[in-house]
């Protein structure tokens, strides 16, 4: 990246912390205004069009920004190739730690965006989103069979069902909105479902 393009870079990231910032409160998504970001982005409004085209497509890059830096926290976790069990607790808290960061109305507005039927822009990133988580489960649920702490008789493909059934689960608005507090319950279930019988 040469000069010109870190200043670019340094301004977008500037938008959409500020904007994330303003988000990320009891409000919502709906009363944020670009007139209000401009301002805290100390920007002008011209500015965020340019970068970003409309105050929708920020939205969704702040949600994606969201959405990565979660993402690439779950990869370096992965990379460090510590045990199964280990993994997956360590993910669950790494999520954890994102949602204490966030409102609870970012997240329902986030789920909202996410799980919205006919937009395709967003349910396209959520694809992306669940296909790279779905990857990585799988690798996990490799690394749990090497190690005798998921049962061989589940093959890779009721393991990915399996785990899309709780991820759309989820999905659902009248269950996001009451799972919050019980992703580490979340997370002993389903280790100790894959698990062996003893």
């Amino acid at each position: 990246m040469n000069g010109f393009e870190k200043r670019t870079q340094a301004k977008k990231n500037q938008v959409l912390e500020a904007t994330f910032n303003l988000m990320n409160t009891d409000a919502g998504i709906e009363n944020v205004t670009v007139d209000e970001i401009a301002r805290h982005a100390n920007v002008g409004k011209t500015t965020i069009f340019k970068y970003f085209g409309s105050k929708e497509n920020l939205i969704q890059e702040v949600f994606k920004y969201f959405l990565t830096q979660m993402g690439e926290s779950a990869r370096e976790l992965m990379a460090e190739n510590k045990p199964f069990e280990e993994t997956i607790i360590a993910m669950s808290q790494i999520k954890i730690q994102f949602l204490e960061k966030i409102n609870k109305q970012f997240y329902f507005d986030l789920m909202d965006y996410f799980t919205k039927k006919g937009d395709d822009g967003l349910s396209l990133m959520m694809q992306q989103y669940v296909q790279e988580s779905y990857s990585l489960m799988l690798d996990l649920f490799h690394r749990g069979r090497k190690e005798g702490k998921v049962d061989l008789k589940y093959s890779d493909e009721f393991l990915l069902i399996y785990f899309q059934a709780l991820v759309e689960g989820i999905s659902s608005p009248h269950i996001y909105k009451r799972i919050l507090p019980y992703t580490a319950q979340w997370t002993e279930l389903l280790i100790k479902g894959v698990a062996p019988s003893k």
